[in-house]
C-alpha cells in the first residue's frame, strides 16, 4: 500500500516497510492481524521467546471465545498462525536497537539493519520472580505472577502471596475469593502498601501475614508444588509452610532496554501515550504491558494492539 524501495535489486533488509512490530504476545499479534488486514504487509520481531508471558501460562479461563479454557502456548500458536495467515511476516529473533531519531525507522537485529515507516512496540513487561530454588520447573505449575489469570484454579485450596506493596496485598485479597487460606510472606516487617491496602489484607480473616520471612526453596512432588520453605533474614532459621499455588507479587519490568531511551517513559521505564496509541515520537506506537501499568491481561493488551494497528494504519494515510 506505502511500500518503498531504494533501487531494484537491494537486499529485502534495506526495504522499507509499512510496518515493523517489535515483540509478539496478544498485543503484537493482534497488532500483526490487523496491519496485515490492512493490506500494510507488516514485519514482526517476535523475540526468541515468542509469545511472552501466557507461554508460560498453563490454562486460560477469561479470554473471550475459549468456554473450555485454553493453554496460553496454544493461544499464542492460534493468534500468530490467524495473522500470519493473512500476510504478517512473523521472525523469533530479538531486537538489539533502534534509531527513532528520523523516518525511516532503523531498527537493527542480529546486525542487520532494517527500516519502516511505523513501529509498534508490544514487548511487554516481564514479572520480577525470586530466583528461589525450584522455582523454574513451577512456572505455571503452581506459582504464578497474576491472581487474576490463575486464582480460580486455586479453589478451597491453601496458597501463599509474596510481597509487600499494595499489589501483593490486592492480589491475597482478591485470592481470598478462590483459596481456603492466604499467606502474605514479606521478608520485612515494614510493608510499602498504603496502609488501606495493608489494613484491608490483615482484617481479613482468611489472610495471614508472615513478616520477616523469605522463600529459600519451593517444595514439589510429581503434581505440582506442595509448600515453600521459608527462612528468618533475622537468624537464618527455616521452616516449612504447605501450599499449592503461589503467586509473587514484587513486581514488573517493561521491556524497554533496546530503546535507549529514546521515547517517553514513566519512572518505572512503561512507555507513555500521548495521542492514543501514540509514543512521543510520531510514527512509534506501543501496546500491550509495555504501556499498560493497571490491567496487564490478554484480552486488554490484544484489544490495545488493534487499536495501535488501526493509529498505525490512519497515521501513514494521513502522510501520504
Amino acid at each position: 500500500m506505502f511500500k518503498e524501495r531504494r533501487t531494484l535489486g537491494e537486499a529485502m533488509s534495506e526495504e522499507v516497510r509499512n510496518v515493523i512490530i517489535i515483540g509478539s504476545g496478544p498485543a503484537g499479534y493482534t497488532a500483526g492481524l490487523y496491519s496485515a488486514r490492512a493490506m500494510l504487509e507488516p514485519l514482526m520481531f517476535a523475540g526468541y521467546m515468542s509469545g511472552g508471558q501466557l507461554m508460560l501460562t498453563s490454562d486460560i479461563e477469561n479470554f473471550p471465545g475459549y468456554p473450555q479454557g485454553i493453554g496460553g502456548p496454544e493461544m499464542m500458536m492460534q493468534l500468530r498462525e490467524q495473522a500470519e495467515r493473512f500476510g504478517l511476516e512473523v521472525h523469533d529473533k530479538n531486537v538489539e536497537r533502534v534509531d527513532v531519531s528520523e523516518r525511516p525507522f532503523k531498527v537493527w537485529v542480529e546486525g542487520e539493519e532494517f527500516r519502516a515507516q511505523t513501529l509498534i512496540i508490544c514487548t511487554g513487561a516481564e514479572a520480577i520472580w525470586l530466583g528461589a530454588e525450584g522455582e523454574d520447573a513451577q512456572k505455571g505449575r503452581g506459582i504464578s505472577t497474576c491472581a487474576t489469570c490463575d486464582g480460580a484454579f486455586f479453589r478451597d485450596e491453601e496458597i501463599i502471596v509474596v510481597g509487600g506493596g499494595d499489589s501483593a496485598m490486592e492480589e491475597a485479597t482478591f485470592l481470598t475469593r478462590f483459596a481456603s487460606k492466604v499467606t502474605i510472606i514479606h521478608r520485612r516487617d515494614v510493608f510499602r502498601a498504603s496502609k488501606v491496602m495493608y489494613d484491608r489484607a490483615a482484617e481479613h480473616p482468611k489472610i495471614e501475614i508472615k513478616p520477616f520471612r523469605s522463600v529459600k526453596k519451593w517444595l514439589s512432588d510429581e503434581k505440582g508444588l506442595t509448600g515453600a520453605l521459608l527462612e528468618d533474614p533475622r537468624d537464618g532459621s527455616t521452616e516449612e509452610i504447605a501450599c499449592t499455588g503461589a503467586f509473587i507479587a514484587i513486581g514488573h519490568k517493561p521491556i524497554t532496554g533496546f530503546l535507549e531511551g529514546q521515547l517517553e517513559t514513566d519512572d518505572s521505564g512503561y512507555l507513555l501515550h500521548h495521542e492514543h496509541t501514540m509514543t512521543s515520537v510520531p510514527g512509534v506506537f506501543a501496546a500491550g504491558d509495555v504501556v499498560d501499568t493497571r490491567y496487564r491481561q490478554a484480552i486488554t493488551a490484544a484489544g490495545m494492539g488493534c487499536s495501535a494497528a488501526i493509529d498505525a494504519e490512519r497515521w501513514l494515510e494521513d502522510q501520504h
